[in-house]
């Protein structure tokens, strides 16, 4: 099977489900910026150096594979086979933020990204992950979205955020605060 169809060359593409839309689709657009994370929390990965990190960041990447198979699916078809998000995913995620916060310092203020390029790809990650928040919202706007995978995503950047403080402790770098003029 050759990886080029030919199938999108007049700016279309097919939804599981067989219809074809627009890859300027609203829904096209949502599981886009998704895949678009799930490139940066491989490349957090890639950095990662305890394997219980890597194992959950590959957890990560195999749930917003979830996401992106659900968004990709024409809400009009029925009998489409795939995975779904359950709560356990969204308990995950607020199990590893609570365990990292709890070695962390009380959060007093805004914290600027950047210090490592560790800490910069979390804060990417994080904003990229926001960004999937508002398409997907957006989408729900018009036509219905699975309720879990608004919360999952919203989690999930809670997540990179705190990680992003973990690493800079773990790295010794510090954190970067912001300073008001006021």
């Amino acid at each position: 099977m050759k990886l080029y169809t030919k199938g999108g060359d007049k700016g279309e593409t097919s939804l599981l489900g067989g219809i074809r839309v627009s890859k300027a689709n609203l829904r096209i657009e949502a599981y886009g910026t998704v895949d678009e994370l799930n490139a940066y929390i491989g490349l957090l990965r890639d950095h990662a150096k305890e394997q219980s990190r890597v194992n959950f960041l590959k957890d990560i990447q195999d749930r917003l594979f979830t996401i992106g198979a659900e968004l990709a699916t024409s809400p009009s078809a029925k009998n489409v086979k795939k995975p779904d998000i359950l709560e356990s995913d969204i308990y995950g995620l607020e199990k590893e933020i609570d365990l990292m916060d709890e070695a962390l310092s009380p959060l007093k203020n805004f914290i600027l990204p950047g210090g490592h390029p560790q800490v910069s790809y979390s804060h990417i990650a994080r904003t990229v992950c926001r960004r999937a928040e508002r398409r997907v919202i957006e989408l729900n706007d018009q036509e219905p979205v699975e309720e879990l995978i608004i919360k999952y995503l919203n989690r999930l950047s809670d997540y990179l955020f705190v990680l992003g403080r973990m690493i800079s402790k773990e790295l010794e770098v510090g954190e970067i605060t912001w300073e008001s003029r006021v």
